[in-house]
């Protein structure tokens, strides 16, 4: 099950010649793929082309009728593997998975694919997440692509831009026998728009073809002396095929008024929002005409040299609209232009921020900058839209003040200052305040960004239960290393939880700990993996790897039953049941199988108390070796998309449907929070007292509550007040519901009556 269906949408793919398409980024990449005759596909879910696997394996049917053959693979590096059948025969297949993560895994088999070199198109498809949209490290596949050359396509942000991007990406492969990279940026991927479609193709040689007629090329395998010679073809026959098809093809594009003497080079994927920059400034329209020359490479790797050239040939100056950093496209122009001594001036990063994400605000700033070297009455404030001089001005923060002494104003001042900076990093107080106690105290700085919220688990999540019982365990034994791992799990490093050291990748949980598999200490490590982790890479590198070194530390394995990060799609442990997959083999098999003895699963992670004894036996046990806790329940997300049509459904049928929630009786709680410090649940909050004796607010429970149950847990388990209550919803309820509702309420009322009594002769 994953996080969206495109049942429906995947309809669209049989769309033949002629006709319109429209729909979402994603849809358009795969309705291009079959536009191209592609033989097989494969790939490793993960933001921001998760969908596009979703929709692969919703369009499993149309693929099959074009004997198109879809694998969801079991890492990166399988997935790129994949592509081997693309080196010998005349089949093109692509791949997809998240960079840069995704290409660090799949980095062994892709250098080994770029080396030998392809003969049938191969197409990798990567989810470019560089920026404020990103869940990794910030890196680049730019830097991949040109280590390895790998071709790097990075179109223009529109349908038919893309669409043409995928169709040429396995033409230039074919043409210079290399494999191509596609770089989809998060806005890329979920953008909407048309273009007029083709007919699906079928493979011209079949997958069938291949095997029935197998063939090797040794020349292609990487293998001394072959692997010396594949370095000289790059260079000298790939290379210059590759430039021949790509200013053959105009893949790279040029707009704007080339008479005038400077211009902006951009990625491809930087277009849409250089032109809204441009729109700002009214030198571009909606269609995006533009007065501003433009050199859009669309092929981000390899430069065309004589494209660029011939681009900056009657220019004073340009701007490399380059996003990212090092400055990898920045240097390679600087370099073109130098060796035909070229003395066109070059910015860049001069005027940009070496790192973050451009967005529209920060290249309308370089564009003014530049403009006002070079192209002055561009960037006049009086040619200037109200809302950019608004935008570009400093800002003005008011700190009130009461009248005080100088001494009392410098020392406000200072504390206004730190807290400025905490939110804003460029701002810039002034060193001393002299004025004689005004009213009022107003500093030049930048608009205050939005308080930081961080990223926490679901309501109802059955992770979090996991957590609380390891900081009650800490409690009783103290601080233990915790070593991390990729996933929902991940949300622990932050509050209210704040457990955990390190992360080192996906699967790598239990390995980020290896160093400390000694016997010297008296306390063992606790390493946090999870199910998709777990199959992803985590049984070798992780399990295998402490079995085999007879580690004695200890590993929790979250099983909640899908790769719950990258979207709810099934894996080998799942309890679903896939037609298409095999699910349903356990985690404990898998972990006895390589070699481990001690192990516990619990099937319910939000029994509180069973999971912190579990833990505190696995953390002082005498029995040496390594330790699995296998914490299972379903994830909460995936349970509600199942369950809540179920229930809507049986409640519009007449039929008696239940649902838990819990709440807070505002008398018996202390006020004292720990249920919300050990929990940090979003459906628990806090409310005014109601009792005027007393001030500090009380929890309360918010109708997001699912019902798990892990508030009142933490409460009983961590030996907290009883202020939690749980209360049933029934729709469509029976005789015997509404008898024990009437008999409830009477006693209820009764006793309250009692309660007031009470109060009153106090009173």
């Amino acid at each position: 099950m994953a996080e969206r269906s495109f049942k429906k949408e995947v309809e669209k793919l049989r769309a033949g010649a002629g006709e319109v398409f429209a729909g979402e980024g994603i849809l358009a990449v795969t309705k291009a793929l079959l536009q191209s005759g592609v033989s097989y596909v494969a790939g490793y879910q993960g933001s921001p082309i998760s969908h596009l696997m979703d929709v692969l394996a919703d369009a499993s049917d149309i693929m099959r009728e074009l004997g198109v053959h879809f694998e969801s693979s079991a890492s990166e590096a399988t997935a790129a593997a994949t592509l081997a059948a693309s080196v010998n025969y005349p089949l093109r297949g692509a791949i997809t998975f998240k960079a840069t993560a995704g290409t660090n895994v799949a980095s062994d088999p892709l250098s080994n694919l770029a080396s030998g070199g392809v003969t049938g198109g191969a197409l990798i498809i990567v989810g470019e997440d560089y920026g404020e949209g990103s869940s990794i490290m910030q890196e680049r596949s730019h830097a991949f692509a040109m280590k390895s050359q790998i071709w790097l396509l990075d179109p223009r942000p529109n349908l038919p831009s893309i669409v043409r991007a995928v169709e040429k990406s396995f033409e230039l492969s074919e043409a210079s026998n290399t494999p191509v990279m596609l770089q989809m940026r998060i806005r890329a991927c979920h953008m909407h728009g048309h273009f007029v479609a083709k007919d699906n193709v079928r493979p011209s040689f079949t997958l069938a073809d291949a095997m029935n007629r197998p063939s090797r090329d040794i020349s292609r395998i990487v293998l001394p002396p072959a692997s010396f010679v594949h370095e000289d073809e790059k260079i000298n026959q790939r290379w210059p095929a590759a430039v021949d098809f790509i200013r053959r093809e105009k893949l790279n594009e040029f707009f704007g008024d080339s008479g005038a003497d400077n211009g902006l080079v951009i990625q491809g994927g930087m277009y849409n929002t250089v032109i809204r920059a441009l729109q700002l400034l009214d030198l571009a329209d909606v269609e995006g005409n533009t007065e501003v020359p433009l050199y859009v490479m669309n092929v981000a790797y390899p430069l065309i040299d004589d494209e660029l050239r011939g681009f900056c040939q009657d220019k004073r100056a340009v701007l490399m609209l380059e996003e990212g950093q090092p400055e990898f496209i920045e240097q390679e122009v600087n370099t073109s232009l130098r060796r035909v001594d070229m003395q066109t001036r070059v910015h860049g990063k001069d005027m940009l921020p070496r790192a973050g994400e451009y967005s529209t605000s920060v290249v309308l700033k370089a564009l003014v900058k530049f403009f006002d070297l070079y192209r002055p009455e561009l960037s006049a404030s009086e040619r200037l839209p109200r809302g950019v001089r608004a935008a570009l001005a400093p800002r003005q923060v008011t700190i009130p003040v009461r009248k005080a002494s100088a001494a009392e104003m410098a020392e406000a001042a200072t504390a206004a200052a730190a807290i400025a900076t905490a939110k804003a990093p460029d701002f810039k107080a002034p060193a001393v305040m002299t004025a004689p106690a005004p009213a009022v105290v107003t500093l030049n700085a930048p608009a205050l960004d939005v308080h930081p919220r961080p990223p926490s688990f679901c309501t109802g999540c059955p992770e979090r239960p996991i957590f609380t019982a390891m900081k009650l365990v800490e409690r009783e034994l103290g601080p233990h290393h915790i070593s991390c791992d990729i996933g929902c799990h991940l949300f622990a490093i932050l509050p209210p939880f704040s457990l955990g050291a390190t992360t080192m990748g996906y699967g790598l949980g239990w390995a980020g700990a290896s160093a400390f598999n000694t016997t010297e200490p008296a306390r063992r490590t606790i390493s946090v993996m999870g199910d998709g982790g777990f199959w992803h890479n985590g049984l070798t590198s992780g399990v295998g790897n402490a079995v085999f070194n007879k580690s004695d530390n200890v590993l929790v394995i979250i099983d909640n039953g899908y790769s719950a990060a990258t979207g709810g799609q099934d894996i080998l442990s799942s309890k679903a049941r896939n037609a298409d997959r095999v699910t349903n083999l356990p985690i404990e098999k898998a972990v006895r199988g390589v070699g481990v003895e001690w192990v516990r699963t619990i099937t319910n992670t939000y029994g509180i108390g069973n999971m912190r004894d579990t833990l505190r036996e696995a953390l002082t046990t005498k029995t040496r070796g390594p330790k699995v806790i296998i914490a299972q329940s379903e994830c909460m997300l995936n349970k509600q998309r199942r369950v809540k049509p179920l229930m809507r459904k049986w409640a519009s049928e007449g039929k008696r449907v239940v649902r838990e929630r819990f709440g807070v009786d505002s008398d018996t709680c202390t006020g004292d929070h720990s249920c919300i410090r050990l929990s940090g649940c979003p459906s628990l909050s806090v409310k005014d007292n109601p009792d005027p004796l007393r001030r500090d607010p009380v929890a309360t429970v918010l109708d997001s509550c699912v019902g798990c149950g892990v508030c009142g847990e933490v409460a009983h388990a961590a030996v907290l007040c009883p202020s939690f209550y749980r209360a049933q919803i029934i729709s469509n309820p029976t005789r015997m519901d509404k008898w024990a509702a009437r008999i409830a309420t009477a006693i209820i009322g009764r006793l309250q009556k009692r309660l007031a009594t009470r109060e009153l002769s106090y009173a």
